[in-house]
């Protein structure tokens, strides 16, 4: 053994051994089915640069992308009864919420942050479909309730942005009372004559559709989003009618009065401030300036 053995070898050998490279350094779009760089897909907010296909969003990418310079605050959630029903099928409840959490790093569905936009404050609550497919849990209608506390305390306006199968099976009963929770959250801020915006994303199904999602003073939607409450086999056996082509998304929604605009990701954050700044825009009476005092 010497010093060729012990130093010169194994620097040879790292030298010349094969880099690991990640497996995931391409996507393929899941309508075109073309092959996508993910530098590329990252940078066009993983819409397809071919076919312009909205691909589904981490929630911390589409916080980054709403807010000022990407900076926001996340809001700390109440804690919930973990698997109130003991419920259990293929596995336990409990740990299916444990494998979630690993893989998103999130204690639930849904995540509620604070930050600006345009210069205005706005509190957001976006669900992550990551998390048991943004299924609507205790959890989520706590969530929910207290982005909206948050928003009439501050006096700000409250944006929530769903991306949910519905509600979540593992809690049976208790999951469906987040619809009328949900509900009693969005009056709250309404109540309080606060401007309560909606991004419907893909997919918005279920009791998510059939309660708050449905619920905003203005409902903007991402291009070709699934929005429903039943799946469409579903629907034309129970009618027995053939569904007209499009049925369920996001731009057959416009033209049948339930979204207000199906927007770009790109234009989103910009349709956003616009918006923003009308319904916060001081009112002004006659004799008063903007600022409120007499003329």
């Amino acid at each position: 053994m010497n010093w060729i053995t012990n130093f010169v070898r194994p620097k040879i050998k790292a030298l010349m051994s094969k880099q690991d490279v990640p497996d995931n350094l391409w996507h393929k779009c899941t309508r075109c089915q073309t092959m996508l760089y993910h530098q590329d897909l990252q940078k066009n907010l993983n819409v397809c640069h071919h076919c312009g296909h909205h691909m589904r969003m981490e929630v911390q990418e589409r916080l980054e992308m709403l807010f000022d310079e990407g900076q926001y605050q996340e809001v700390e959630l109440p804690k919930t009864v973990v698997d109130p029903l003991k419920f259990k099928d293929r596995k336990k409840y409990t740990d299916r919420l444990k494998e979630a959490q690993a893989k998103t790093g999130h204690k639930d569905a849904i995540v509620v942050a604070q930050g600006m936009i345009g210069g205005e404050t706005a509190v957001i609550a976006a669900f992550d479909f990551s998390f048991m497919g943004g299924s609507m849990g205790a959890a989520v209608g706590d969530g929910l309730l207290t982005a909206a506390r948050l928003a009439v305390m501050l006096r700000v306006p409250f944006i929530v942005i769903p991306a949910s199968g519905g509600a979540r099976m593992q809690e049976g009963t208790l999951s469906l009372m987040q619809m009328p929770r949900s509900v009693v959250a969005v009056e709250l801020v309404k109540e309080a004559r606060l401007p309560y915006i909606v991004i419907l994303t893909d997919p918005t199904t279920g009791g998510v559709s059939a309660s708050f999602a449905m619920l905003g003073d203005i409902t903007l939607a991402e291009p070709g989003a699934q929005i429903g409450f039943a799946g469409r086999r579903v629907i034309q056996e129970t009618i027995r009618k053939v569904l007209p082509e499009g049925f369920q998304t996001a731009e057959y929604l416009q033209e049948h009065g339930m979204v207000d605009l199906v927007t770009t990701r790109s234009y989103m954050r910009e349709q956003l401030i616009t918006l923003l700044q009308l319904l916060m825009k001081p009112k002004t009476g006659k004799g008063q300036h903007s600022s409120g005092k007499p003329s």
